[in-house]
């Protein structure tokens, strides 16, 4: 399960330009603003973010998770979530530093930012150099389909008895999905960006496309009036295993308390709805919402 996951991310990652941003406000040199060494108790990063009023967070300026937008605000459904914890932990100004993705973790142990706000999937690798989060959300697989779905697409298992089309991304994990469930590779199309998937399905190039239902609501809403709309999500079964992926914010190993009064916050967004208004914008729906059977334990010491 753990190649899944990662091959998602390490396509999807952006190339980043170094840099800090305040969330909402101007540029901000990265060597303005210290970062805590770590720890729990009253010289932790918790007491002194909340000492201070502010944390400097990781992302990767991988959209919808933690990007800057057209206006130069940094923003994300990990950067908004993130802060709305962060209020109710009585910190209200965050900072973001944005690197390549793969090094927010060792950015991270190196006291460049405190916390990474960067929707990171939870994987047994990951969880042995940093400490998660309880899961922020799921990210199940779905389909891009013409409106109104006329073939009936669900699962990779339709797309490979109704000799349906599939469009896919180049280096992106449903490719393999597709053909672990029997999907010949005369029937997949590889594209290399999700706007190229969108005018595949818009063209009648291909009868539908995989990729997880995040991503494809978001480029559906950036593309308004293409007559495509996304299928329900779900998680497919590879090897007889089930493939789920989920996001959540990293912290550093010693910050036990800082990670536990997160996950206090992050639990209460979760059960009062706060999440969802939060997330929607983004493309995320209640489909993204974990259940009660996904946690940080199991993802970690996944197989």
């Amino acid at each position: 399960m753990s190649e899944y996951r990662w091959s998602r991310r390490d396509f999807f990652r952006r190339a980043a330009v170094a840099g800090a941003v305040a969330v909402g406000g101007p540029v901000l040199l990265s060597a303005c603003t210290a970062t805590n060494s770590g720890g729990s108790g009253a010289s932790g990063t918790l007491a002194t973010a909340r000492q201070n009023g502010t944390i400097k967070v990781g992302i990767a300026g991988e959209a919808p998770y933690g990007f800057t937008d057209n206006t130069g605000k940094v923003t994300g459904e990990s950067v908004e979530v993130g802060r709305a914890v962060m209020k109710a932990l009585g910190i209200n100004d965050l900072q973001a530093t944005q690197v390549s993705f793969d090094s927010l973790i060792p950015g991270l142990n190196a006291n460049q930012f405190d916390m990474v706000t960067a929707g990171m999937f939870i994987n047994p690798s990951r969880c042995a150099s940093a400490a998660f989060s309880e899961p922020d959300y799921t990210a199940p697989t779905a389909f891009l389909v013409p409106t109104g779905n006329p073939k009936g697409v669900a699962t990779f298992d339709d797309v490979k008895n109704k000799n349906l089309r599939l469009a896919v991304l180049s280096g992106a994990v449903e490719q393999g999905y597709a053909q672990k469930a029997g999907v010949p590779d005369s029937q997949i199309q590889v594209f290399d960006t999700q706007n190229t998937l969108l005018q595949a399905v818009a063209t009648g190039r291909a009868d539908a496309a995989a990729l997880t239902n995040i991503s494809l609501n978001d480029v559906v809403k950036k593309n308004p009036g293409s007559a495509v709309e996304v299928t329900g999500g779900f998680f497919p079964t590879v090897d007889g295993k089930p493939t789920v992926s989920a996001g959540a914010f990293v912290f550093r190993k010693a910050d036990t308390d800082f990670v536990d009064a997160f996950n206090t916050e992050l639990r209460k967004l979760h059960d009062n709805g706060q999440w969802l208004t939060i997330a929607q914008p983004f493309g995320f729906t209640k489909d993204n919402i974990p259940g009660p059977d996904v946690t940080t334990a199991s993802l970690c010491a996944a197989a």
